[in-house]
């Protein structure tokens, strides 16, 4: 199966693995997943991450984060841009996601961000997803 689309498959994963209660999910590593993951800890979406060094390119797992009566803090994490529809917002045009309850992830130049950094930053960029 050829993955064109490694960023869909990241948010798969932890879709899948929300709704299956897992603790934490495993997915090959790039610079870009990192950078996600990195984001959606400091946001409060995941306990934590690392990358597993398997002697190729990584493996990057995912602690899943949950609320004390079992609830998953992620609601949903939906792709905005994909490679066949890319979506670009000026730093005027981010909209806040479920009115700020959630967050879009952009690629910027001045490189990964969520949609209030970015408003903040006067940044605009291509949506990447968005996490609620």
């Amino acid at each position: 199966m050829s993955m064109t689309d490694p960023l869909a498959d990241l948010l798969t994963r932890i879709r899948n693995g929300i709704s299956s209660k897992k603790h934490h999910v495993e997915v090959p590593s790039s610079n870009l997943k990192v950078e996600i993951a990195k984001i959606l800890k400091e946001e409060g979406y995941i306990t934590n991450f690392k990358v597993v060094e398997d002697g190729k390119q990584g493996i990057l797992r995912v602690d899943l984060k949950y609320r004390e009566d079992g609830s998953p803090v992620i609601t949903d994490l939906q792709r905005v841009s994909r490679p066949g529809l890319r979506r670009y917002a000026g730093y005027r045009n981010v909209q806040p996601v479920l009115g700020g309850l959630g967050i879009a992830i952009l690629s910027t130049s001045k490189g990964l961000m969520t949609d209030r950094t970015a408003r903040k930053e006067r940044a605009g960029g291509e949506v990447l997803c968005a996490v609620w």
